[in-house]
């Protein structure tokens, strides 16, 4: 059973400086919350029971976010705005953190993971992809997936050609129109493109990445690259990738950021 997620953000969040030089990417506000809330209350609703972030030193502003403040809790109820308290709720799972001290890679953070993730298959949500769908939770399908399959699942969506060069992209044998094995895995194609499905920042792995992600050299910007780690397990290990059709906005573009406010403010 997949139970447990890592969610990787020690990140410098350096395509949306200035201000993230104080506020964390994963706490950029959406209608009154923080992403990283969010992509928490995705995580549950796939079932998720444990996560691990890994967190880098400046950014304890998450943990205080999921920490109690008894002293606002009181302030409140000592001043009538005790209707406010459910705001403050912490959500039903058990937290942990682990510390990041040097930004090398995605790969790196993951691997951070290991002695929490131990013998179990595990989730992993990058925090800077939020998905929106009513009716749909991505990381389930993710999930239900692994459970359909048995074996790693990374999640895809189709993204136009010109901007395939920013992202992981997969190549492989279509099973159905939501599925296809995967043979080959690039990052960042700058030329030739082996199909137009970008990996989107969903996965379920097995615990045998750890063995990839800590024998792997630095790849591209001197980075333990996820997607280096995938590419060497797949001559041993099957992978799936699993098209998602849910919404999907990048927090690390200004125009998709602010296309996810509109898009919540209105719904």
């Amino acid at each position: 059973m997949v139970r447990k997620a890592v969610i990787p953000a020690a990140g410098y969040g350096t395509r949306n400086l200035p201000i993230t030089k104080v506020l964390p990417k994963e706490m950029f506000p959406i209608c009154g919350r923080p992403a990283i809330d969010y992509i928490v209350q995705e995580a549950i609703g796939a079932g998720i029971e444990e996560i691990l972030i890994v967190l880098s030193r400046s950014k304890t502003m998450v943990m205080d976010y999921f920490d109690r403040s008894l002293e606002l809790e009181n302030f409140l109820n000592m001043n009538s705005k005790s209707h406010l308290l459910p705001l403050l709720q912490q959500p039903n799972v058990h937290i942990q953190y682990v510390r990041q001290s040097y930004a090398r890679g995605l790969g790196d953070a993951i691997r951070l993971a290991e002695r929490f993730v131990g013998s179990d298959p595990f989730a992993v949500l990058l925090p800077d992809q939020l998905f929106v769908n009513e009716k749909k939770n991505a990381l389930y399908e993710i999930i239900d997936t692994y459970y359909q399959s048995h074996v790693n699942v990374v999640g895809v969506k189709e993204i136009q050609q010109e901007n395939l060069k920013f992202y992981g992209v997969v190549e492989g044998t279509k099973i159905t129109d939501e599925m296809y094995t995967m043979t080959n895995i690039i990052e960042k194609p700058q030329s030739s493109t082996p199909s137009n499905l970008a990996v989107i920042g969903r996965y379920v792995f097995t615990p045998e990445i750890f063995s990839f992600l800590n024998k792997i050299p630095p790849g591209i910007g001197n980075e333990i690259q996820l997607t280096d780690a995938i590419q060497e397990m797949l001559s041993i290990s099957p992978f799936i990738a699993r098209v998602l059709e849910e919404d999907c906005f990048d927090l690390g573009k200004e125009a998709e950021y602010m296309a996810l406010l509109n898009r919540m403010f209105k719904g």
